[in-house]
């Protein structure tokens, strides 16, 4: 990069005449520097920057239209973003005009879905629009992926005994016969053999996502409501989706629409993690063919020591129980670590998770194997 390009950028960044680069911008620049300045002005720690963008909902639409023409899509992003929470333009988003101009993202779709309560019937078909993108574009990042990971678990989970050649699970095998272990021959002979299960039309797993739908949990709320309409597509999984603050509702018979799901939930609110659970325990028949999924920061509000008490008894009646921080593309997120000790010390992990591993996360849950491996690749 010449001196010159590093000065152009260090002004674009500075912001003013007075920031000692000496550069003078002209042409596209000074539209990327007056984008900027609107956004990114002095409250934030001295920069000279001091356009704003007020209250003009005709000035935002403007802004808008320019960022997208200035920047790349995931700039875009970000400073949609950085404006919703700094200058306060929420409100805005309530206006079609405003809908049909922003860049769709997961925190946008989060953000409508918090004023799903008080948004005019003429931005809501609009803001559908906006919530149906972002969700087909997270369809398609998710759901094959997710199909095949859990098509082969489920494959691999149902075993036969009496397998053909290509079908033997040979290290199960192997494991299942060391008993038969011939010293002299250094070899073993198998008295069973462990195969791999074929496909099955029938119900092998149920799954049951209790989702936290308080403020925090927004973009969590978007991603877990995409994933449950597509393990609800499975004929071999029971899937039921269940989102709560201090009231439960059972979404399960939305699950063949997730834009549907997504403005059947209501963002912000209380926290009752406890009430969740125990309605949760009410949809377990198949404890030990059960995977049971909590995604909250564990902020409880309710009952703290009834809620642990529940996550014991369906550990002990064999329910496989996992609890998601997060379930979004951000780094590890406040949550309350007492509460997470507390389901540790029970054998329950509690870790956040990206829309990229699930897939993997809910093949080793479906074959009960070590989740271990997993949360440190997470994590790393």
């Amino acid at each position: 990069m010449s001196d010159e390009e590093r000065l152009r950028r260090w002004r674009l960044v500075l912001g003013g005449d007075g920031d000692g680069t000496g550069v003078q911008l002209s042409g596209t620049d000074c539209g990327m520097d007056d984008a900027l300045s609107a956004l990114y002005r002095g409250e934030d720690g001295g920069s000279t920057r001091s356009a704003g963008l007020g209250g003009s909902a005709p000035k935002v639409a403007r802004w808008l239209g320019d960022i997208r023409q200035y920047f790349p899509s995931t700039v875009v992003q970000v400073m949609q973003a950085d404006a919703i929470e700094r200058l306060n333009l929420t409100r805005l988003l309530v206006e079609p005009e405003m809908l049909e101009a922003v860049e769709p993202d997961v925190h946008l779709v989060g953000t409508l879905l918090s004023l799903n309560k008080v948004m005019p019937d003429k931005a809501r078909s609009t803001a559908r629009m906006v919530v149906a993108k972002v969700v087909a574009e997270l369809e398609r990042r998710v759901a094959n992926k997710t199909r095949a990971a859990v098509t082969g678990a489920l494959n691999r989970a149902a075993r036969i005994n009496r397998p053909r050649h290509r079908d033997i699970d040979w290290q199960r095998t192997i494991r299942a016969n060391l008993k038969h272990y011939q010293a002299e021959h250094r070899t073993i002979v198998p008295e069973r053999l462990i195969g791999y299960g074929r496909q099955t039309r029938s119900v092998q797993r149920d799954v049951v996502l209790c989702v936290d739908q308080s403020g925090s949990m927004a973009a969590s709320v978007v991603y877990s409501g995409v994933f449950a309409a597509v393990l609800a597509s499975m004929k071999t999984l029971r899937t039921s989706l269940v989102v709560f603050d201090t009231a439960v509702v059972d979404l399960t018979d939305q699950l063949h629409d997730p834009v549907e799901v997504l403005f059947g939930t209501q963002l912000g609110g209380g926290t009752d993690i406890n009430r969740a659970i125990g309605y949760c325990q009410g949809l377990v028949t198949r404890p030990r063919d059960s995977i049971f999924i909590l995604i909250s920061d564990l902020y409880e509000g309710g009952v703290r020591a009834e809620m642990l008490r529940r996550v014991a008894a369906m550990t002990a009646a064999g329910v496989q129980v996992i609890v998601l921080l997060a379930l979004s593309d951000e780094g590890q997120p406040a949550y309350d670590h007492g509460n997470a000790a507390a389901l540790a010390a029970l054998g329950v992990p509690s870790f956040a998770c990206t829309p990229d591993a699930f897939p993997e996360l809910m093949a080793a849950a479906i074959e009960r194997r070590d989740l271990t491996p997993i949360i440190e690749k997470i994590k790393s």
